[in-house]
């Protein structure tokens, strides 16, 4: 079997759209997973809010912090997006190719979706892990990522994975609502999938909007979890000398979900929620913005590259 020539294209636009998006936004996604992380004794928490982050890296200079992990978290983001578009874009096309179905339903999509997912996350888990354990170390005090990824066992790097299985679910989600969205404005819009040589795009503004909608859908229900998640893998960027014992058992899901009903209640379990939103809408809707408005370049890209490279095979063999 081929390359298959629209996976790669959807693959490498998607990956490109999150290396930028992620880039931009970055600094807005530290704060976040630090004031996701803080669960401080009896209620007395360091972050009251997100602001507190930022004017503590403004107060102790160490602004440039910020993007503390900005390398493994690019490497994370364009290696899970690539994975994520070809394996979600590649099995699309296989389920219609197999099926013989002219599209795709929402619960079928929502399968395609979490496999794609599930595969995402076995590939990126420790450089999602080593990421958060960088946001989340004290300013100035980042680690590497090799170090951050041997300091403990192998096992460590893959702090997190159940739930990361579990979140599958988010994109699953976001692009179902996404694509659902996208087929029902072209259909409007007059476009008839199948009839064009390049793959169909929106409009930047389109794209942005139904980006953030599609992601603010997928945040709100997976939420808790993702709480969860960041806690586990920052358990061991901990400072305040905490006994061994304890930082392990915060490691474990239910051990993290005792933390939070114990020191925040059910609220505790949505602390964030609104940075979370924010942080990944405006990331997700400038990852799609640009994904579909370089697509068709990168599909021109790509077709060029196969035309040539056929043609020096066709050469080298007559030669």
């Amino acid at each position: 079997m081929g390359v298959d020539l629209e996976s790669l294209s959807e693959a490498t636009s998607g990956a490109i759209g999150s290396l930028l998006s992620t880039t931009i936004l970055y600094p807005l996604d530290t704060c976040k997973t630090r004031y996701q992380a803080d669960v401080g004794a009896h209620g007395q928490q360091k972050y009251r809010n997100l602001l507190d982050v930022l004017q503590e890296a403004i107060s102790t200079r160490q602004v440039l912090s910020l993007y503390q992990g900005l390398g493994t978290k690019n490497l994370q983001s364009f290696i899970a997006q690539f994975v994520y578009f070809y394996g979600y874009s590649y099995f699309k096309r296989l389920y219609l190719e197999r099926s013989g179905a002219k599209r795709i339903g929402t619960k079928a999509n929502l399968v395609l979706a979490a496999a794609a997912g599930a595969c995402t996350a076995l590939v990126t888990q420790p450089l999602d892990t080593a990421s958060s354990r960088m946001q989340t170390s004290a300013f100035g005090k980042s680690k590497g990522l090799w170090k951050t990824l041997t300091e403990g066992t192998w096992s460590d790097a893959f702090d997190g994975l159940g739930i990361s299985l579990l979140l599958t679910s988010n994109p699953a989600i976001q692009y179902t609502v996404f694509d659902q969205l996208k087929q029902r404005l072209l259909k409007g819009n007059g476009n008839k999938a199948g009839n064009s040589s390049s793959p169909e795009a929106l409009s930047a503004f389109s794209a942005f909007l139904l980006g953030a909608i599609s992601k603010s859908i997928a945040t709100f229900m997976t939420y808790p979890a993702i709480r969860c998640k960041v806690m586990i893998q920052a358990a061991d960027s901990d400072d305040d000398g905490t006994k061994k014992a304890q930082r392990k058992s915060k490691k474990t899901l239910p051990g993290v979900i005792y933390a939070i009903w114990r020191s925040e209640g059910v609220p505790g379990f949505f602390k964030g929620l609104h940075a979370q939103i924010l942080k990944t809408v405006l990331s997700s809707a400038l990852l799609l913005m640009i994904k579909e408005k370089i697509s068709a370049t990168t599909w021109v890209l790509i077709l060029a590259t196969r035309r040539y490279l056929l043609l020096t095979r066709g050469r080298l063999k007559s030669a």
